[in-house]
C-alpha cells in the first residue's frame, strides 16, 4: 500500500515505512525528526524537470507525462520501492507545500499503475 505525506507532518505509527522521495532534503528538518527508513534521491524528477515545473499547477499534466518518461527510462530506481509497497505500507514523503501537485503524488500514481 502506498501513501503520500508531507515531510513536515507528524510521524504516525500507521505511516509504515517512511521513504523520502525528494532530491533535496526538506528545509529545517533534522534526520531524527523526519525518521525515514530510506531516502531514494534517484527516484525524484531530474533537476531540470523539477525546476521547469516549479510547483505550478498549470504545468501538472505535462509534468506527470515527463516524469513518467523519466521513470520509464530508469526502471531500476523504482522496482525495489514497488516490491516494498506490495509487502508493506509505504509512505512517500515530500517537502512541497502543495499536497495535490508534487512528485510524490505523481510517483504514487505511476507505481499504482505498475501494480
Amino acid at each position: 500500500m502506498l501513501l503520500t505525506k508531507r515531510a513536515y507532518d507528524p510521524l504516525l505509527p500507521e505511516d509504515g515505512m517512511r521513504i523520502l522521495v525528494d532530491r533535496l532534503w526538506p528545509r529545517g528538518i533534522t534526520k531524527e525528526h523526519l525518521a525515514i527508513d530510506d531516502w531514494v534521491k534517484d527516484i525524484s524528477p531530474s533537476t531540470e524537470l523539477r525546476q521547469w515545473f516549479a510547483h505550478e499547477p498549470a504545468k501538472w499534466t505535462h509534468f506527470v507525462e515527463r516524469y513518467s518518461k523519466e521513470l520509464d527510462a530508469n526502471k531500476a530506481c523504482w522496482e525495489a520501492l514497488l516490491k516494498k509497497a506490495k509487502r508493506h505500507r509505504v509512505t512517500l514523503l515530500y517537502g512541497a507545500k502543495d499536497t495535490e501537485h508534487n512528485n510524490a503524488v505523481a510517483l504514487k500514481q505511476y507505481l499504482e499503475a505498475k501494480q
